[in-house]
């Protein structure tokens, strides 16, 4: 199996990339010319916004994990360009150099109603309110309307490896209007992998697959674990379930988390 990555060089990626290396799969890099990557995977220099640059990288390929995407950035015409455009025209690309191959969608679990009466399943309707999960939202259709064997993995909060996900959580708060207590599903850089690694067995073919651990974390917590800190707050917390998502159906197809909660990482030295 030949793997092509997109995003080997992102937060995600980078964690990802050595992981797969060591379980023993060939992971091909799709790069930007003067980008560095994990010893022991090939390179392909090729750009997201170039179709004609795809070809090459995707000779052999058996399957496709696209993790590539635009977040932090107040530019919202940028991220739909990344996250959508980008995402078709590699999904033409697939389709025409690769037909066969398996192709895995990084998405995220923040596209559900925050006003959602449990964590949210996978059958929920999706009501995105940023340009982030909106166009992952529109890509994730692309996908499914294509000719391809595809997969659709919705992460929640993603941290460890020193990320500085966690140191984060102070920063973003007070503009999110995320309540100390508020509860947040979160996945390990390790679990990540394991379950893109039950994506490339083909576990998850044709379908949407919530992936988190097993117990979501209040913000505080998460605060506190990442060295910050949360103010309290006397508002009730209207909304419980606003960044819990239900994993039954990834749970159902054998996925269990090896850092199940974020305590175990901080025990592990894992953050």
């Amino acid at each position: 199996m030949t793997i092509l990555l997109t995003g080997a060089t992102g937060l995600v990626g980078a964690r990802l990339l050595p992981r797969l290396l060591a379980a023993g799969h060939n992971c091909r890099a799709l790069v930007r010319r003067g980008k560095t990557i994990t010893p022991g995977a090939d390179t392909a220099e090729g750009d997201l916004f170039n179709p004609a640059s795809l070809a090459p990288a995707l000779a052999s390929v058996t399957a496709v994990i696209h993790l590539a995407a635009v977040f932090r950035t107040q530019d919202e015409a940028l991220i739909w360009k990344s996250n959508l455009d980008g995402t078709q025209n590699l999904i033409k690309a697939v389709e025409a150099h690769a037909p066969q191959a398996r192709f895995i969608f990084a998405s995220t679990s923040n596209v559900y109603d925050k006003d959602q009466p449990q964590p949210a399943r996978e059958t929920d309707a999706v009501a995105p309110n940023a340009a982030y999960p909106a166009s992952k939202i529109a890509a994730e259709q692309v996908l499914k309307e294509s000719s391809l064997n595809w997969s659709i993995l919705r992460f929640p909060f993603v941290y460890g490896d020193g990320d500085g996900h966690l140191e984060m959580i102070p920063v973003h708060a007070p503009t999110a209007k995320w309540h100390p207590a508020m509860r947040m599903s979160t996945i390990h850089h390790r679990d990540i992998a394991t379950a893109m690694v039950m994506a490339l067995d083909g576990t998850f073919d044709g379908q949407i697959i919530n992936i988190a651990d097993d117990l979501p974390a209040s913000m505080l917590e998460l605060a506190l674990l990442g060295g910050g800190h949360l103010n309290g707050s006397e508002e009730p917390l209207t909304c419980p379930w606003q960044l819990q998502v239900d994993t039954t159906l990834a749970r159902s197809l054998g996925f269990r988390p090896t850092v199940r909660t974020v305590y175990q990482a901080e025990q592990e030295g894992l953050l």
